[in-house]
């Protein structure tokens, strides 16, 4: 126990960590850098989080690889140089390991334990929690770093149990793989998972049914092995790229793309259409991503959205031969407001004479039979099920988890009627525990794992502050959930999004409330509201308390 630790005799940690992912790894770093006795726990049987538990055919992240790095380590930033512009989930987990490693981290972390129950005590304002091994645990502080897109979407299928064929979900891809070599394969979801499985496994398929009713945005990917001029650029500018740009833009996003330069100001609107044209074909050919760095008005207009939307719907109809086709994959609704889908060769896959896509849009999907997929009279028989369904985004893994506040409250309860939450970071009824990437947070806004960060910096100045003030517990009020779940909403109306169903709002879980799910304010507004709770010394929105040290 460190000098500024507040341990006592009664509590096992300072702070626990639930979760292995980037933030939970930046977590572990940050709590043990101040002085805080720490242990992270992972379900999993090593670190990565998300690209520890999906591992499907064709999985690529989908932002830039230099981008998708954390920052807060120079020599991690220094000594790590990725292979691909766009790193695959073996990569990413290389890459989580090499900063437990490099940076000590495993002497803080254990694998392959689930937390099952969190309580807190409100006599001692200690968390006791229970893994799966039977393991007590008691903390004063709990940081849940369990992701965004952790929870997955059961697919509720009438006759779902019948199939006697195999079943996959992209999110649980078996480790070991599979193959699907001489099988008949139906894919339901075309999100960006689905997209990725289909387009890596039509060629290995004897027959693959693509059961597809919405159309996405998707544009080509263009990975590459990284160039190394490149990544020698990235390395000697992080910092002054970070702090000028990243952290300044609506989504974290920066324009250090090795073929593009700067983050784009003014109005579509303005523009001339040869302005507009060099733009977005400079954009076209950097592919990924590249598209979110445009007119940023293109979030809030919907004249000007419909310039970037035509560009790009004429772009899909270029690639796709059978005019029918056309007409069902080309999207309609207003760019941007569901994630872009980065693929390769998705819309080339569809020429293959084993390539059979079923239009779902009037006639959904009637059953899942023993033999496959029912449509209306047309039962298409499969040997192997594929969904790509999809998260419960932002709140599913919490919800999902039997953590209880005070008088018991679970978040299942807390957020029956929406995500209740303020700053995205810590819930009333729960105190000492924060949540990184989750609801009421700017996360579904492209960049979570530069927003994680932020938001673990964050909580360990608080836990600074709290001890050198001599308290020791602390949530916001009431109050201060309903003012953030007001600006969430307001934040949100005020841009194109509410046109279009999407996970960004909860809209791909039925039932499911979009209050306060996401801050879409921009990352340098959010910055700045966790810098304002900072100068006021967290009063007004926050009650903060001292309790018995270690309880009794």
């Amino acid at each position: 126990m460190t000098e500024s630790s507040s341990k006592t005799a009664n509590t096992d940690y300072d702070v626990i960590i639930v979760g292995a992912g980037f933030g939970g790894l930046t977590a572990v770093h940050r709590m043990r850098e101040l002085g805080f006795s720490v242990r992270l726990f992972e379900a999993g049987t090593d670190v990565g989080g998300t690209w520890y538990w999906n591992q499907y055919p064709g999985l690529k992240v989908d932002v830039e690889s230099v981008e998708y790095s954390l920052s807060f380590s120079y020599v991690i930033e220094q000594e790590w140089s990725w292979s691909e512009r766009y790193a695959g989930p073996q990569e990413l987990c290389r890459y989580a390991n090499f900063v437990a490693d490099r940076l000590d981290l495993r002497r803080d972390i254990q694998l392959d334990t689930r937390i099952d129950s969190a309580e807190f005590d409100e006599d001692s304002g200690i968390w006791a929690l229970t893994s799966n091994s039977g393991e007590k645990l008691r903390s004063r502080f709990v940081m849940m770093c369990t992701g965004m897109l952790n929870q997955p979407i059961k697919p509720q299928f009438k006759g779902l149990d019948s199939f006697e064929g195999k079943q996959y979900h992209s999110a649980r891809w078996p480790k070991e793989g599979v193959d699907l070599s001489d099988q008949r394969v139906g894919v339901i979801g075309t999100g960006s998972s689905g997209v990725q499985i289909i387009s890596t496994i039509a060629s290995e398929v004897k027959h693959l049914h693509v059961f597809h009713r919405t159309p996405g945005y998707c544009l080509p990917l263009r990975n590459c092995k990284m160039p190394e001029e490149y990544s020698k650029r990235v390395k000697a500018n992080y910092g002054e790229w970070r702090a000028a740009e990243r952290y300044n833009s609506f989504g974290g996003w920066v324009a250090l793309n090795y073929q593009i330069g700067e983050l784009v100001t003014g109005s579509a609107l303005d523009a001339t259409p040869e302005e507009q044209q060099a733009l977005f074909d400079e954009r076209w050919k950097s592919g990924g991503l590249s598209f979110y760095n445009v007119y940023p008005d293109v979030y809030t207009d919907l004249e000007a959205n419909a310039v970037l939307g035509k560009y790009l719907q004429a772009k899909i109809r270029e690639r796709i031969k059978d005019p029918k086709l056309a007409e069902i994959l080309t999207p309609t609704y207003p760019v941007l407001t569901k994630r872009l889908i980065a693929e390769t060769n998705y819309y080339e896959v569809y020429e293959q004479d084993n390539v059979e896509l079923v239009d779902l849009r009037e006639q959904g999907i009637d059953e899942i039979t023993p033999k496959g997929v029912r449509v209306g009279d047309t039962e298409y028989e499969l040997d192997c099920l594929v969904f790509a369904t999809g998260f419960d985004a932002m709140t599913g893994s919490l919800k999902a988890m039997d953590v209880r506040g005070r008088n018991g409250l679970t978040f299942a309860e807390h957020w029956d009627d929406g995500a209740r939450t303020h700053m995205g970071l810590m819930s009333a009824g729960f105190p000492n525990l924060f949540i990184i990437n989750a609801a009421g947070s700017p996360a579904p806004l492209f960049q979570p794992i530069i927003l994680g960060q932020e938001q673990v910096q964050w909580v360990g100045r608080l836990l600074t502050q709290l001890a050198e003030r001599e308290l020791n517990c602390i949530e916001p009020s009431a109050e201060a959930e309903d003012n953030w779940g007001g600006l969430c909403e307001e934040s949100v109306a005020a841009t194109l999004f509410p046109l279009t169903d999407s996970w960004y709002l909860g809209n791909n879980v039925p039932g499911k409330s979009r209050t306060g799910l996401a801050y879409f304010g921009g990352m340098a507004s959010y910055r700045q509201a966790m810098t304002d709770a900072e100068v006021c010394g967290y009063d007004g929105d926050f009650m903060l308390s001292t309790l018995p040290k270690g309880g009794n």
